[in-house]
């Protein structure tokens, strides 16, 4: 069983949530996700999803604080995933593998059809502004 550690990017603006549709393949194809990827041999994390939403979006990012991290097994592959908060530095954000984005509030956000895998940050997001 294939193994990732990847990153994500919870991009926020003003209130907003930045959310990704990603590309119909794969076995999350068509989910909605936060963008990012997969970290390199010997990168570190924040370091890792600077790049990404670099390649991804062609916009550069502040990566402010770790958010919280994901395990969950696909039918394929095993992912750990490692979620930051951030903020959007240079943009605008451009997709170059996504098929749809939207900025969201936190509230909106689970009408989304999330990837398994970032459906616990989604929760965690609710869950912080009903207390």
């Amino acid at each position: 069983m294939k193994k990732i550690e990847v990153v994500a990017a919870i991009i926020f603006d003003d209130d907003k949530i930045y959310c990704a549709r990603r590309a119909n393949k794969g076995e999350t194809a068509l989910k909605w996700e936060f963008p990012g990827g997969k970290i390199e041999k010997g990168e570190r994390p924040e370091a890792a999803l600077v790049r990404e939403i670099q390649e991804e979006l062609n916009a550069t990012i502040s990566v402010d604080k770790y958010y919280m991290s994901v395990e969950h097994q696909y039918n394929s592959f095993f992912v750990t995933m490692h979620g930051y908060l951030c903020s959007l530095q240079e943009g605008p954000l451009k997709r170059n593998e996504h098929v749809e984005d939207k900025w969201l509030e936190i509230s909106e956000l689970n009408t989304l059809d999330w990837a398994e895998a970032d459906k616990p940050i989604v929760e965690s997001l609710i869950k912080s502004i009903q207390q």
